[in-house]
């Protein structure tokens, strides 16, 4: 019984010792796991000359891993890429790597190298690698886990974030300062090129620029995206990179024809297209996110007429607003021809198409959204889209026939009244303009001059002070007046080129036959329905249409109009033009 105890104290002294021989495997398996030599240069820090160049990164490790016995070495190099961010490629199999347990030590030049993002370099050198048993080493800095913490890393971490966010700053500064320039800061869009002769400057790609003119051609006739994307598939219309490796000499995509929908999305929101500069569209909140967020147009920087145009103004605007108001097929697989056009008089809200399957066309019509079948907040609104496309063609022919017949009545009446208008403000404005400015320019030398008289005694404190303060008062008043002006000298000249826009749209049809999603697209820009009135015991509906770039457009009450008298839904013209009375 004793000996069998003893016997067990014996194995268990034996498993104690054997210890020994597991420690001296770990140390060896240890050897065996992979060094690894970190490289990385980004476009910045290849400005600062070769010290930190790839190949001196390479050399200083290598010697490094030599000298102290650290063998079975990788080199993962990044070159290229910014330490603001853990997004690369090398680092990123170098952390695929450490989690498959295949790495031991990890090597960079400075804690630079390695990153500028402090807060993650932090994350990683503290945390990240402690916990996987990782040795981390940065030969400049004195950096060694396995010798204890370095007290000022964290410091040395911070500097280099600075560095960075101060690089961003000045990269920035040049970019804006490029940007504002008038030059155009990235590459020509499909259908454009650069200028052999001036390679800042665009000029029309012709093989291209039909392709472009065809896609906001097709949106305008009322064609979404996909549907653009498959008539250039059918029309056997070469796709941006196959036209580019046509013009190169280069072997076609398997499929040259197919456009992807993205592709269109792409060129109709491209404002160049209208023959201008147009920089800062995007912008990111940080040096350190690399997210770009959509710009709004007060804050992009636009130069009109720096290049030839390939669609106009008014296109691209028309093209914008239709955007916006996106129409699709409904399940009766019909299309609304004034869809996103029509609004409620009473809630202003946008009224839907109806349509179901099984019924004719003559009963779609539109119904206002709020209505929600007696269960919403407005009332039942609603007109056939028959009768509100009788209407928009009868008035529609009427405006044309009025501006073409009688263009030198309808300039003096209408276009020269509004126009004189115009010029008149805009010549007061001016005027107010020139008189501020002068005034804030003498108000800057009379500060100056009080100034000097109290420095040399001759006004007295007192009297400066408040005559600083008047003359300061005065300036921010007139800054202020100053801006209200210029915005509205901004608006006024918008109003007199949206006139020269509409006289422009009228000259472009002889007739209107019939009343097509193109024509719709280009002249209406609003119709608003009133509510039926029953009071009378006929239904009375109210009808206002609104045009592109000039909205309303009075036509004299003494022009007869047989049309709008005799036609067969009984159509009553009000005495406020482009208002209609539906019976």
């Amino acid at each position: 019984m004793t000996f069998s105890d003893n016997c067990d104290i014996l194995d268990s002294s034996t498993m104690k010792l054997s210890a020994d021989s597991t420690e001296k495997e770990d140390n060896t398996m240890s050897q065996q796991k992979i060094t690894i030599l970190y490289c990385r240069l980004s476009n910045e820090d290849a400005l600062d000359g070769e010290s930190n160049s790839i190949q001196n990164q390479r050399d200083l490790l290598t010697k490094y891993a030599a000298d102290h016995g650290l063998i079975n070495t990788k080199i993962l190099v990044d070159d290229g890429y910014t330490g603001t961010n853990f997004n690369r490629p090398a680092i990123k199999e170098a952390f695929e790597m450490i989690e498959q347990g295949l790495v031991s030590t990890f090597i960079v030049k400075d804690m630079s190298r390695f990153g500028r993002d402090y807060l993650q370099v932090g994350q990683y050198t503290e945390l990240y690698f402690p916990s996987k048993n990782i040795r981390f080493i940065a030969i400049n800095d004195g950096v060694d886990s396995e010798k204890g913490d370095n007290d000022f890393t964290p410091f040395r971490n911070l500097f280099n974030d600075f560095y960075a966010k101060d690089t961003s700053k000045k990269v920035r500064a040049v970019f804006k300062a490029k940007g504002m320039s008038g030059k155009h800061l990235g590459k020509p869009p499909f259908g454009y090129k650069n200028d052999p002769d001036n390679p800042g400057h665009w000029i029309i790609d012709k093989e291209a620029a039909p392709t472009v003119k065809m896609i906001f051609d097709l949106t305008i006739a009322g064609n979404g995206p996909g549907k653009v994307s498959r008539i250039l598939e059918k029309e056997k219309v070469l796709t941006p990179r196959s036209l580019y490796a046509k013009q190169k000499g280069k072997p076609l995509p398997e499929n040259p024809y197919f456009w992807d929908d993205s592709s269109v999305v792409g060129i109709l929101e491209r404002m160049e297209y209208t023959g201008c500069v147009c920089n800062f569209k995007t912008y990111s909140k940080s040096y350190k996110l690399k997210k770009r967020i959509p710009n709004s147009i007060e804050d992009m920087y636009i130069v009109p007429d720096t290049q030839e145009a390939i669609v106009s103004k008014e296109q691209w605007d028309i093209v914008q607003e239709l955007r916006q108001n996106r129409r699709r097929l409904t399940k009766a697989g019909r299309q609304s021809l004034f869809s996103g056009l029509v609004y409620c008089a009473d809630c202003g809200k946008k009224m839907r198409f109806m349509t179901y399957q099984g019924c004719s066309e003559a009963q779609d019509r539109y119904v206002c959204s709020e209505y929600d079948g007696g269960r919403g907040t407005c009332s039942c609104h609603f007109i056939r889209e028959a009768v509100l496309k009788e209407i928009v063609t009868i008035h529609l022919r009427k405006v044309l026939n009025y501006v073409r017949c009688d263009a030198e009545s309808f300039k003096e009446e209408w276009l020269g009244k509004k126009s004189k208008e115009l010029n008149e403000s805009l010549r007061d404005e001016q005027k107010k303009l020139t008189q501020a400015k002068k005034r804030l320019s003498d108000l800057d030398i009379l500060i100056s001059s009080i100034y000097e008289d109290s420095v040399l005694g001759n006004l007295s404190k007192e009297r400066y002070s408040k005559m600083a303060r008047t003359y300061e008062k005065e300036q921010e008043s007139l800054k202020e007046e100053i801006s209200r002006i210029e915005e509205s000298l901004k608006t006024t000249e918008e109003e007199t080129s949206n006139l020269t826009r509409f006289m422009n749209l009228v000259e472009k049809y002889v007739d209107i036959p019939e009343l097509t999603q193109q024509i719709t697209n280009e002249f209406i820009h609003k119709i608003i329905v009133h509510e039926a009135d029953k009071s009378t015991g006929k239904r009375v509906q109210k009808i206002q249409i609104f045009f592109n770039f000039v909205d309303e457009i009075f036509i004299p009450p003494e022009w007869d109009i047989p049309e709008l008298r005799d036609n067969k839904v009984n159509i009553k013209k009000t005495y406020v033009q482009n208002d209609f009375l539906v019976s």
